[in-house]
């Protein structure tokens, strides 16, 4: 089977181990039929963002035990839904985004050039 690619083209990079991330939980933003969310940006959360989202009724701050979910913080890195970060993007309250981390599949969802505006440099 092929590795997937991030929207830069090359292999898909590791997105955050801790938190454990990922549809899968395996610390990479991949996705399958199952993940209607297509959860594929690798993003570095701000409490702005977690603010907007929890406002828009989906609270990542508190932690979901049944589903894995250990909540988050600022800081911490997660792989978000592309429609959700597309709709924080459009309000202005995106967080930076790890190119080499985000599926390519975010490109359905995304422009290349809001990625790039937002990319998180190392």
């Amino acid at each position: 089977m092929e590795a997937a690619k991030n929207v830069l083209g090359t292999e898909l990079k590791s997105c955050c181990t801790d938190p454990m991330t990922g549809y899968y939980r395996d610390g990479v933003c991949n996705t399958g039929p199952t993940d209607s969310g297509r959860h594929v940006v690798c993003a570095e959360m701000t409490q702005e963002f977690l603010d907007f989202t929890k406002a828009q009724g989906n609270d990542l701050c508190t932690a979901l035990p049944q589903y894995n979910f250990p909540g988050l913080k600022a800081g911490d890195r997660w792989c978000l839904c592309a429609v959700r970060w597309k709709e924080a993007y459009d309000a202005g309250k995106a967080p930076k985004v790890i190119l080499e981390s985000t599926h390519a599949k975010a490109l359905d969802y995304v422009k290349m050039e809001a990625l790039r505006e937002l990319e998180r440099k190392e």
